[in-house]
């Protein structure tokens, strides 16, 4: 069975002080299990310290020796892209903060569904109500939506039914 070679500019004090400091968990188990193999561990061993197999830590200690500790955190991965551009989702703000004309969407507020039409018939983007959810909270907009008021109402008429009460005398 090989050894693996780690590079010569590191030891096991320094990546131990680097995993103290470290806030990534990950990132602290792998410095960890190669500081075990700077130490003279077994792969085994080693491995077992850092919570992997052997091939794993080989792995790890590759990209450690190509890119140092910093290669030793977790690469996002490119994912799927988002389902609206930048400039789609500006406009799926101003839409959702201007709210809806009940002439002409037909609502008196945004509910998902709603905005679900509205963003395929504009962006020609169909989205699921959990993804339209998801956008909507990366806008920093919340599920609470204000009292919904008649387009017809008329405040006059809403003040003059409010129930009024005598403020109370304080007792003697």
């Amino acid at each position: 069975m090989g050894s693996i070679t780690l590079r010569r500019d590191f030891d096991a004090a320094g990546l131990r002080r680097l995993a103290r400091r470290s806030t990534d968990t990950r990132q602290v188990r792998r410095l960890l299990a190669l500081a075990a193999v700077y130490d003279g561990a077994s792969r085994k061993d080693a491995a077992a310290i850092g919570g992997m197999d052997r091939q794993t830590l080989r792995d790890w200690a590759l990209r450690f020796n190509e890119g140092g500790p910093d290669a030793l955190r977790n690469r996002r991965g490119a994912g799927r892209p988002r389902l609206l551009n930048e400039e789609q989702m500006l406009a799926l703000s101003r839409i959702v903060e201007t709210g809806p004309d009940p002439a002409v969407d037909g609502v008196v507020r945004w509910r998902c569904v709603d905005l679900q039409r509205v963003v395929e018939s504009r962006f020609g983007v169909r989205v699921s109500l959990q993804s339209l959810s998801r956008l909507l909270n990366e806008l920093a907009f919340s599920r609470m939506a204000g009292r919904p008021q008649h387009p017809r109402q008329d405040a006059r008429i809403v003040e003059a039914f409010k129930k009024t009460s005598p403020t109370r005398s304080p007792p003697t």
